[in-house]
């Protein structure tokens, strides 16, 4: 009988496999994005959330009291909300104590928690705050301290801006995030409504609510987020 002698044949892939691996990537892939959408969306939902959380705190309070929370002065709040430490000038604006920017701006917190019109246990003080402080304001989704104060200087399209009071969002925003967040609360532009560009310079409560200037594209008419630009130093003022 005549052997054969037997070959060794190195095959590749066949078509089938090569789809089969494809399909597996596209879905990683499809998986990834949709992730990373999700988690977008969930930060815009969680800054739409304190923000809403906030003004109503805000109103509430106000109406309650009939005062300005972190304006009231020391001893009337004190006597009214049990554990209160701190107050400000009582002019009636939320724009800085006799000791400051800060003492106003920080009794805020105190005020709105102490009268369990917002969650979280704040302290108030005197002094600007450490970029990693506990225990003074609330943060926003990515780290940055926020702030109700009356504020200057946001983003406006023409003329200067009247001081107004505003919520401050806090630093490190990414662009596409506030744009998201603006079309959800307002008309989608940073320079016109409700929810504007913070600061990008000389800011009462600097360094916090800061924006980084080339988050708005100001070459066209009306300016617009600068989304190409991807900045993750962004911040913006919701005004009340």
């Amino acid at each position: 009988m005549k052997k054969f002698r037997s070959t060794t044949i190195e095959s590749g892939f066949t078509l089938v496999e090569v789809a089969v691996v494809l399909v597996i990537i596209g879905l990683l892939l499809g998986g990834i994005l949709k992730g990373q959408e999700l988690i977008k969306s969930a930060r815009v939902r969680s800054l739409a959330n304190q923000i809403s959380g906030i003004q109503a705190a805000y109103f509430g309070f106000v109406d309650r009291y009939q005062r300005q929370p972190g304006d009231w002065q020391r001893t009337g709040a004190a006597l009214a909300i049990p554990g209160v430490a701190n107050g400000g000038n009582g002019d009636g604006r939320i724009a800085g104590g006799d000791a400051g920017p800060w003492d106003e701006a920080l009794a805020v917190w105190e005020h709105l928690s102490r009268a369990e019109f917002i969650q979280g246990a704040y302290r108030g003080g005197s002094g600007q705050p450490s970029a990693d402080a506990l225990g003074l304001a609330p943060r926003n989704a990515f780290g940055g301290l926020m702030f109700l104060f009356e504020l200057a200087g946001y983003g406006h399209d023409e003329g200067t801006p009247p001081a107004r009071l505003g919520l401050s969002l806090g630093t490190n925003i990414p662009v596409e995030i506030l744009a998201e967040l603006d079309l959800k609360l307002d008309d989608g532009l940073p320079l016109t409504g409700a929810l504007r560009q913070a600061p990008t310079q000389g800011a009462a409560l600097a360094p916090f609510g800061v924006s980084h200037p080339d988050c708005v594209d100001r070459s066209v008419v009306p300016a617009v987020y600068n989304i190409i630009g991807r900045h993750q130093d962004c911040s913006g003022v919701y005004l009340f």
